[in-house]
């Protein structure tokens, strides 16, 4: 049995710092990969520099959409970037309002325009998009499926990381062929609404993540999240489902192998 991280930020201060330690957890916990994201260009080759050193981290790039006083990602960026050896995905990226309130509707239109050049460089790349919304869904529906990424042939396709939105928004992404990934949030005691998406989810369009340093699963909520933290998420998950956590083992990390275009051989 094996778990995998589809979406981790070690080369955060607070994770890199104690890396081999958590290293060592991951492997007692058994999980096997993780996939560190990226959210700036500023950051990358520390994203990067992990997944040359590790042969069981892969890494994306991306610009998050919601940070400010950044360089600000051209396509010709991204697609030189996204093309080296072991990047496999475009992100995170996508739209994040949370912050918005009482601003413009013109200080939106950067999210927009930042988020169409990630897509265009995923649909160059045919690299998956990992998704980043927060209180924007409907335009973040929007402009994916204006850029192409409505489920057609052709379509970049990806993951909606973090998934928090409700039951119709989840069947919305799913019918644009996009998967769901559930955090550490599934364990939490308010969140009855999502354990409802993860039980509509079909089997084979669930990935699992930590979204680490944030979002500790219980019974560890309030600490520094880490990879290793990933089997509470699966074990609520496996509860949801009413399956066994072997199996939600397998099933996640067979998604995250068929969406990242890997080998299992090589995991």
């Amino acid at each position: 049995m094996m778990f995998t991280d589809s979406h981790c930020h070690l080369n955060f201060a607070e994770l890199v710092s104690n890396l081999p330690a958590i290293r060592q957890a991951m492997a007692r916990e058994r999980v096997g990969r993780a996939l560190c994201v990226g959210t700036s260009l500023e950051d990358f080759d520390a994203v990067y520099q992990l997944a040359l050193q590790f042969d069981n981290f892969w890494a994306t790039v991306g610009v998050h959409p919601d940070y400010e006083g950044v360089k600000e990602p051209a396509l010709p960026d991204l697609l030189a970037l996204g093309a080296l050896p072991r990047v496999v995905g475009i992100g995170e990226t996508g739209l994040d309002y949370y912050r918005l309130q009482g601003r413009s509707h013109a200080d939106r239109a950067w999210q927009l325009e930042r988020f169409r050049t990630h897509i265009r460089a995923a649909r160059q790349l045919a690299k998956p998009l990992i998704i980043h919304t927060r209180n924007a869904t409907q335009d973040t529906l929007d402009v994916l499926r204006e850029e192409g990424e409505d489920g057609s042939s052709g379509a970049a396709g990806g993951v909606f990381h973090c998934f928090t939105d409700t039951v119709e928004a989840a069947h919305k992404v799913l019918d644009m062929g996009f998967y769901i990934s559930f955090s550490g949030i599934l364990t939490f005691k308010n969140a009855g609404q999502l354990r409802d998406v993860a039980a509509m989810v079909p089997l084979d369009r669930m990935l699992i993540e930590t979204d680490s340093p944030y979002l500790a699963p219980v019974p560890y909520r309030g600490k520094t999240n880490n990879p290793s933290y990933l089997p509470r998420v699966a074990e609520q998950l496996a509860l949801v489902k009413g399956m066994d956590i072997s199996d939600i083992a397998r099933i996640t990390s067979a998604n995250f192998d068929t969406l990242f275009g890997m080998n299992p051989a090589n995991g």
